[in-house]
Formats: structure tokens, C-alpha cells, sequence
């Protein structure tokens, strides 16, 4: 006899997407990650689009391919999707010497990062008012 698979009911209307290299510090990116967690995709995309910094553009790409991921494995509708949650989590990290004075050496400590990025489908929002 098999064992029965569990279905967890909040994890049916989400989609994640996990970046595991991305050549930045946690703390670099943890403010970019809290600043689109509760908005719409479109809405964050063009936040990151717009951003200054220069790790925006690898966490931009983590999210589009969790839209893509959402809308061809399980078919929702990109306009519905809002950012559930954004989190990143310590990987390696590279180290590296710089010679100073009298022999001596300073390390240089390059980290890596893990970005995830869940996506779930908001629900519509029914109007009460019919327009004229």
C-alpha cells in the first residue's frame, strides 16, 4: 500500500521560482525583497525595472520566470498574481586576498545569495456599482 499524498489547501494557488546563485549579500537584498512583497507582478516588475541598484535585474528575472512558471504549468491569469512572498537565504562564499602593507593580507569575502519568490492568485475584486 502506498501512503495517501497530503494536500496542503494554501499551497494549491501558488507558484514559487528560485534563483540560487545571485552574486550579492543578504542584507543588499533583503530591502529590495520587502519592497515588492503584497504588490501585483506588473506593479513590481516595474519597481525593479526602475531601481538603481544593480542586483535588480537578476531578482526581476527569478520574477518573470515565476510568472511564466505560473501561467504555463498551472494556467492563471498574469493580471491576478500579486507577490506573496519574497525571501533570500545564504549560499557560499567566495574568498579572496589583497595584499597590504608589509606583508600582511585582507581577505575579501564575496557572498552569494538564494532569491525565492512565491506567487499566488489574488481574488477578484467584484464591484457593486454597474458604470453607465
Amino acid at each position: 500500500m502506498s501512503k495517501k499524498k497530503k494536500i496542503n489547501p494554501s499551497k494549491e494557488n501558488t507558484v514559487r521560482s528560485v534563483n540560487n546563485n545571485i552574486r550579492s549579500s543578504v542584507r543588499k537584498l533583503n530591502p529590495i525583497l520587502k519592497a515588492i512583497v503584497g504588490k501585483k507582478v506588473d506593479v513590481a516588475i516595474r519597481d525593479l525595472e526602475f531601481s538603481e541598484k544593480r542586483i535588480t535585474k537578476d531578482i526581476r528575472k527569478t520574477l518573470s520566470s515565476a510568472v511564466a512558471n505560473a501561467e504555463n504549468n498551472y494556467q492563471y491569469d498574469i493580471d491576478n498574481l500579486i507577490v506573496k512572498e519574497a525571501y533570500c537565504g545564504k549560499k557560499i562564499v567566495m574568498k579572496r586576498f589583497r595584499p597590504r602593507a608589509k606583508g600582511r593580507a585582507a581577505p575579501i569575502l564575496k557572498p552569494y545569495s538564494s532569491v525565492t519568490i512565491i506567487l499566488s492568485e489574488a481574488k477578484q475584486m467584484e464591484s457593486h456599482g454597474t458604470k453607465s
